[in-house]
């Protein structure tokens, strides 16, 4: 009888366990990058280019599987699989790493996430990026970006740093200090230029970044254009009296 019921919670525990694999686990979360790829990408035709020509979906898929076993405490295998997977695609993607559902990585080479990071849903990041630590402490070390972010191609967001949902990171920026919702944010160290934008911009389209120096150097442009012209005005009145 016992053995019948030992059996019995076998079975049950395998069948829980396949759910997973084809329910909330892997299938609906790699699904979910599928379609956004569709929704993302103009270059995207037909299904059968994204299954075969997309890297940043086959790091995706590698990902989760590695990730699936990591948590179920499954040694050396997972690490093998993300080798193999930045191997064929150029993304390094740690088993540790959680990732959100419809994540989209276009293009992807160089792309570097790390063990402790945390992505959420619908990010867009693009090639070159590194979501990494900044030293050999333990624990929580990589950032944690929100839902709807996009990191632009060659961004660098290190440390155990916060990024709230919507955020932009422009192309090349270094990004140290976490930064609030609905912020622009460009430069060396990253600075935020921009907050609570009330025009929605599309995610792929990186040229709307404002430009702060030229912002700055027109200010001040037109700073010294009204104080030459204050000049001119107090000259004109002092030769006025002169004569």
């Amino acid at each position: 009888m016992q053995q019948s019921l030992d059996s019995l919670k076998t079975q049950t525990a395998n069948t829980d366990s396949q759910k997973n694999i084809l329910s909330g686990d892997l299938f609906e979360p790699l699904m979910s990058d599928f379609r956004i790829i569709f929704e993302r990408d103009p270059a995207a035709r037909n299904w059968l280019e994204i299954i075969f020509c997309y890297p940043g979906f086959h790091a995706l898929c590698c990902h989760r599987f590695a990730h699936w076993l990591h948590i179920r405490k499954v040694g050396f295998i997972p690490r093998l699989i993300s080798h193999l997977g930045r191997f064929f695609t150029g993304i390094e993607i740690h088993p540790g790493a959680k990732i959100g559902k419809g994540v989209f990585i276009d293009h992807g080479m160089g792309v570097v996430i790390g063990e402790t990071a945390i992505v959420g849903d619908y990010t867009l990041i693009y090639q070159g990026v590194t979501l990494g630590g900044t030293g050999k402490e333990s624990g929580k070390r990589h950032p944690t970006v929100g839902n709807h972010v996009v990191v632009g191609a060659g961004a660098k967001v290190l440390g155990n740093i916060q990024i709230s949902d919507r955020v932009r990171i422009g192309a090349g920026s270094i990004v140290l200090r976490d930064v609030p919702p609905d912020s622009t944010v460009v430069g060396i160290p990253g600075r935020i230029i921009s907050q609570k934008q009330n025009k929605r911009i599309s995610p792929l389209e990186h040229g709307k970044l404002p430009d702060v120096e030229a912002g700055i150097i027109r200010s001040l442009l037109s700073r010294i254009e009204k104080l030459e012209q204050q000049l001119q005005t107090i000259n004109n009145h002092q030769q006025h009296e002169d004569h």
